[in-house]
């Protein structure tokens, strides 16, 4: 009689290729049946190395406080780009500002060159792009961005991030400078969601339910990315199930796992970023997905990105993707309610050098690329006419005006 074969001999077997047996299970050995403990080692936390403890989201908000003029900042804007983006105001909502913040001084210096310029720009609505986290699922494995990584060199120090990321937005708020953010999870959210005026779901992230489950329940507007092969349906679709209710698994302020249920969100809109494919920001692209938005939606908002697949990530195509925007505009595109600018003190990118972080270029993006501040407002004084130009337009082929609205300081315009 032949002896049984051994669990590994069968699925060595069952593979139809040798397998050597100390590899079969990545490296560990196969666990001794007869040793529970060993067994319990083997099915559990295999590859986790440990549980740090994390602030809770409430005792980060008690700790660090928005002010009244933060709260007035951040509530007008979410109105404001609610109405930009149902069509109730002509304006055009931008998103402005680097493509990820490392350092919140520079951060804060950016920011008090728009509040210079946002005066002038009075038909547009400016919320400055404040992206804390870096999760684009890349080949290679970069920064994590400023809330998983503060100190740039690979320690993690998550819940120092933390508390830099909600003071920063805080400082910004109050200073006036309303801030948008890309929501990659449904655990930071309640740590800086409340200073939050407009979130993104990026194109890689456009097609998870989580993500939309997460942005049904948000209080601010929503622009879902087109997916990184340039359909938009993904986009369209993430849209009509954001609208939405739902329930599914999250936390609490507390930090307790909990069942969230929320209503839907109807402030919705789609983000033209380009993709494998090619740019899709001119005339005949914008046209077929407002066709396509308007078979699920009352009103089709798009939003354009400059950056990513419409510059063909070489941030100098920027101003040439607002060219073409403003040539639509001033034609009387209505569909288009905002765009989207990589931008910062200091153009281009670059990599952190090998002695740290302190070494680092002044107003110069880690990640992607971006044009500096001097064509920033060469693009938004064209933006700003252009504008102008489409409200004229539209008020000649007989459209009106729409109806007063609030400004993102409380003023109100006729």
């Amino acid at each position: 009689m032949s002896s049984p074969q051994s669990p590994i001999k069968d699925a060595q077997k069952a593979f139809r290729f040798p397998v050597p047996e100390e590899d079969m299970y990545n490296v560990s050995p196969f666990p001794d049946f007869n040793d529970a403990e060993k067994v319990q080692q083997y099915i559990q936390d295999r590859r986790v190395i440990g549980y740090d403890p994390l602030v809770q989201p409430a005792l980060l908000r008690h700790e660090i406080v928005s002010t009244p003029n933060a709260q007035k900042t951040i509530a007008s804007a979410r109105y404001n780009a609610a109405r930009i983006v149902a069509g109730h105001d002509d304006r055009i909502l931008v998103i402005l500002g680097p493509c990820s913040i490392h350092s919140p001084e520079q951060a804060l210096e950016y920011a008090n060159l728009l509040k210079s310029k946002i005066p002038e720009w009075n038909n547009l609505l400016i919320i400055m792009r404040a992206y804390l986290w870096r999760g684009k699922p890349r080949t290679t494995v970069g920064w994590k961005g400023l809330i998983n990584d503060p100190d740039i060199n690979g320690s993690f120090k998550i819940n120092k991030g933390l508390r830099i990321a909600r003071q920063l937005l805080c400082d910004l708020t109050d200073a006036g400078i309303p801030v948008g953010s890309e929501l990659l999870d449904t655990i930071s959210p309640q740590y800086l969601a409340d200073l939050i005026s407009w979130g993104a779901i990026g194109a890689r992230t456009t097609e998870s339910q989580l993500h939309r489950e997460l942005a049904s329940g948000v209080s601010f507007p929503i622009g879902f990315k087109n997916g990184t092969d340039g359909s938009v349906s993904v986009a369209i679709d993430a849209m009509f199930s954001a609208g939405s209710p739902h329930a599914f698994m999250g936390v609490t302020e507390q930090g307790l796992a909990s069942i969230v249920k929320t209503r839907g969100n109807q402030d919705t809109h789609v983000i033209l970023r380009g993709g494998t494919k090619g740019p899709n920001y001119a005339s005949e692209y914008v046209q077929e997905a407002a066709k396509n938005i308007s078979k699920k939606k009352e009103w089709a908002s798009i939003m354009v990105d400059c950056s990513h697949g419409n510059s063909q990530k070489n941030h100098n195509n920027q101003p040439l993707v607002i060219d073409s925007i403003c040539e639509q505009l001033a034609a009387g595109q209505r569909n288009i309610t905002g765009v989207m600018v990589e931008s910062n003190i200091n153009d281009g990118r670059q990599d952190v050098p090998s002695e740290g972080a302190q070494h680092l270029k002044h107003g110069v993006s880690i990640t992607d690329a971006c044009v500096n501040w001097a064509t920033t407002v060469q693009m938004m004084d064209k933006l700003n006419a252009a504008v102008a130009q489409r409200r004229q337009a539209l008020i000649d082929a007989g459209f009106s005006r729409p109806p007063a609205f609030v400004r993102a300081n409380g003023g109100v315009a006729e």
